[in-house]
């Protein structure tokens, strides 16, 4: 079952750095990954169904920021479906998945976390992260997954099933051309996110 976008729907995007994508730089605030881009494909295919697309991702923002400024970021702008895709930077951290959301009525839609596995070294913001860090990433970020999973199940949201989304794609391309840090999307990967998301919408 999808989600059904009415003309005049509202979608709120929330969450961290892969949301935000300078959102407070770009034009209409959206950033310029995947939020962006689903705008846009949907503009594209439904120029007679006019939806309002708001961002409110922060790079940073783990699981309790969100719950902080859950009221002013989301529920004060009345949002018909929310989509959610947070959970990195709570690796190495204990999380919290608050209860007592409101859920709009349209729809939720959560995002998996995910990471790619990049060989080497790499650059994650200032800093420069080996092999075996990320391995203890990954053993990290596989139970965040699964709670993830099971708050989709609790509260009837729509899955983004993003960290098999992109083992898939990586498996034939190699994973730098989807997240050159295995954590923050290319271009490509935010397209294949954007087109992922647009899967589970109609």
């Amino acid at each position: 079952m999808t989600i059904t976008l009415r003309p005049g729907s509202t979608v709120m995007f929330t969450g961290d750095s892969i949301t935000d994508c300078q959102r407070l730089e770009s034009e209409q605030r959206l950033g310029f990954g995947y939020p962006l881009r689903v705008a846009g494909e949907w503009g594209l295919r439904h120029p007679d169904r006019a939806v309002t697309w708001l961002n409110s991702g922060i790079a940073g923002s783990k699981v309790m920021d969100l719950e902080a400024r859950w009221q002013a970021d989301v529920l004060d702008a009345r949002p018909d479906v929310v989509s959610i895709l947070v959970g990195m930077n709570d690796v190495g951290w204990h999380t919290y998945a608050p209860d007592g959301y409101v859920i709009p009525e349209e729809g939720l839609i959560l995002i998996e976390p995910f990471l790619l596995p990049i060989r080497g070294r790499v650059e994650v913001g200032d800093t420069h992260f080996g092999e075996e860090v990320r391995k203890q990433w990954r053993a990290d970020l596989d139970p965040k997954i699964q709670v993830v999973r099971e708050l989709a199940r609790k509260y009837g949201a729509h899955l983004l099933a993003a960290d098999g989304l992109f083992a898939e794609l990586a498996a034939t391309t190699g994973p730098e051309y989807w997240a050159a840090d295995g954590v923050h999307p290319t271009p490509a990967g935010h397209a294949a996110l954007a087109a992922a998301w647009l899967r589970l919408v109609a």
